[in-house]
């Protein structure tokens, strides 16, 4: 018999998910505009991305507490690896990928695309990659723990891994 959808599961999920998607938006379009734009538009990119942590902290916020409010009282290894993952993906955000970002827009602001503002974003495109890696760990095991990971395999004849 499925679980019950609770309101804090719908809103664990929709916070996550944008979450992700945010983080790898951010990911992409630096990616993309480092390799093929105009150090204009490259500028531009830099100094729009901190106005995306309105919406980027909340949502990871809302993901966070919502997360160990589900958990409180449960005990599986899936779930006690999304615990042990998160203080870390917090960490990366907190002490990297938010202060890169305000350092790489008043770099990019001032048209300084020197050393530091290369070695900078190098860290910030690893740490950000890692930082997508672990989040969709986590979301692999919020499918697994809600059973529709196992339903997709079976639709998709793959095998889980």
């Amino acid at each position: 018999m499925p679980r019950a959808i609770t309101v804090t599961k719908v809103v664990h999920a929709l916070a996550g998910t944008i979450a992700l998607l945010t983080i790898f938006v951010f990911w992409i379009s630096t990616a993309v505009t480092e390799l093929f734009a105009s150090s204009s538009t490259i500028a531009e990119l830099k100094m729009v991305i901190p106005w995306g942590f309105l919406w980027l902290v909340p949502a990871l916020a809302i993901t966070g507490g919502s997360g160990l409010q589900m958990a409180k009282g449960r005990r599986s290894r899936i779930i006690a690896s999304k615990k042990r993952r998160m203080p870390i993906v917090a960490g990366v955000r907190l002490l990297i990928l938010i202060p890169a970002a305000l350092f790489l827009s008043v770099k990019a602001h001032s048209g300084a695309f020197d050393a530091a503002f290369y070695a900078v974003q190098a860290i910030e495109l690893i740490a950000g990659a890692s930082n997508i890696l672990l989040l969709a760990a986590s979301l692999k095991d919020g499918l697994k723990i809600s059973g529709r990971f196992q339903r997709f395999v079976k639709q998709d004849g793959a095998s889980p891994g």
